[in-house]
């Protein structure tokens, strides 16, 4: 063999490391859980009960050097790629970075008007959107709506939009592979129905920029497979004693959630084919809107006493309902449906120069009954999230740092 033949193998091998070093999400540690055990009076019956509350963590410390360049150790908790929880409207985050990205693509401005026809029966057309300052829909909008409120029908229409194959796909291209995303939100439609997509154009100056047709899904991406949770469940008003079945239902693992608010708050930092393709203004929006309080809005000027700061803060604020410090930022994106409660956020305390990511899921389901509206989010899930953020938030705050972070990035200017 020559010495280049060597030297070609070297390399190779090498760049098989590092990419597999650069895949691995966390740490198989105990960190998280000894952290936990120090504070029994909020954890305790948390930790004595894993298999009734199914409690996932994954928590990621940032230290960065003279330049600025982060590095990043990542704790996890019970974390299971393949653990299936209802991920809720965290699948929300992912649609609104592909909306972008296909804009993109397109040459299309996030804030031209979008209109929604429909195709067949049960979908339904949209021309306009009283809530937005020109009273007419956009990427935009939807974008803003999802950040600031998980609006379900603003993501049903990004999901229309990006269509159910190319959402999948172009997820599993980045390397999410234990993520689907089958189906609209809080609307009735079968698997079928949800393999179909409206159609959708964009029009400027009144004149049509872009015409998609309505759409269909040649993959089937349900679950091969039942999954099964429960004791029973609700349907039209009845409860039926069996397991309620979650093959067709939408997944978001945990650690793929954890990897996308990386490449969207260091897209540096992740290999290229695991970027989102946005611009600057992209990045800028996302910040603004994940971390904007309703009240710090303009449009949807709605957004008033029933939308207070805590509203989607899960991690570090629980169910607060008072005013919340402006200097503290959770640009997160949260969910709640089925008893599963969990959110998904970059922490940063602009005063302190404190800055982390934090991801978490817990099951509240004392019943085991589904559709049944008992969940104990208020009395089980909420007080977990915002402890688990306090206590990871108080370990920052103490902890030694070489350098302080230098968080200019993600300060935006708000609506208000």
């Amino acid at each position: 063999m020559t010495l280049f033949r060597h030297y070609k193998l070297l390399l190779l091998l090498l760049l098989q490391m590092f990419a597999l070093q650069s895949t691995a999400q966390f740490q198989d540690d105990n960190f998280l859980e000894k952290l936990l055990k120090k504070h029994p009076e909020r954890f305790s019956e948390i930790l004595k009960n894993q298999e009734k509350y199914k409690v996932q963590i994954l928590y990621t410390r940032i230290d960065r050097n003279r330049k600025n360049v982060p590095h990043f150790t990542t704790h996890g908790y019970h974390v299971k790629s393949d653990d299936y929880f209802y991920p809720a409207s965290t699948v929300k985050l992912p649609a609104v970075a592909l909306a972008f990205e296909k804009l993109n693509r397109l040459g299309i401005d996030k804030y031209t008007p979008m209109f929604t026809g429909a195709a067949r029966p049960g979908q339904t057309a949209v021309s306009s959107d009283s809530s937005s300052e020109e009273g007419l829909p956009s990427v935009a909008h939807y974008a803003k709506k999802i950040l600031l409120a998980s609006d379900n029908d603003a993501f049903n229409r990004l999901y229309e939009f990006i269509g159910q194959e190319e959402l999948n796909d172009s997820l599993r291209k980045k390397g999410y592979k234990n993520t689907r995303i089958t189906h609209r939100l809080e609307i009735p439609a079968s698997v079928e129905d949800n393999r179909h997509t409206n159609p959708v154009r964009f029009e400027k100056d009144e004149k049509v920029v872009y015409d998609q047709p309505a759409a269909y899904s040649s993959k089937d991406y349900t679950s091969p497979q039942p999954i099964l949770w429960g004791n029973g469940y609700i349907k039209d008003g009845k409860l039926i004693n069996e397991p309620f079945d979650f093959a067709a239902k939408n997944f978001f693992a945990l650690e793929e959630q954890h990897k996308l608010l990386k490449a969207l708050f260091f897209p540096e930092d992740v290999p290229p084919s695991q970027r989102f393709n946005l611009t600057k203004d992209d990045y800028q929006f996302l910040y603004q809107y994940m971390s904007q309080f309703p009240v710090e809005t303009s449009f949807p000027a709605s957004y008033t006493d029933d939308y207070y700061d805590g509203y989607t803060k899960f991690l570090l604020f629980g169910a607060t309902k008072t005013r919340l410090p402006r200097h503290i930022r959770l640009f997160n994106k949260s969910g709640d449906a089925y008893g599963f409660l969990l959110d998904n956020a970059y922490i940063a305390d602009f005063e302190k120069g404190i800055e982390f990511m934090l991801t978490a899921v817990i099951y509240c389901n004392e019943d085991q009954i589904f559709n049944d509206d008992k969940y104990e989010y208020d009395s089980v899930g909420l007080p977990f999230l915002a402890n688990l953020g306090k206590t990871i938030f108080d370990y920052e705050l103490n902890r030694k740092r070489l350098v302080r972070p230098d968080l200019s990035r993600y300060e935006v200017q708000y609506d208000k």
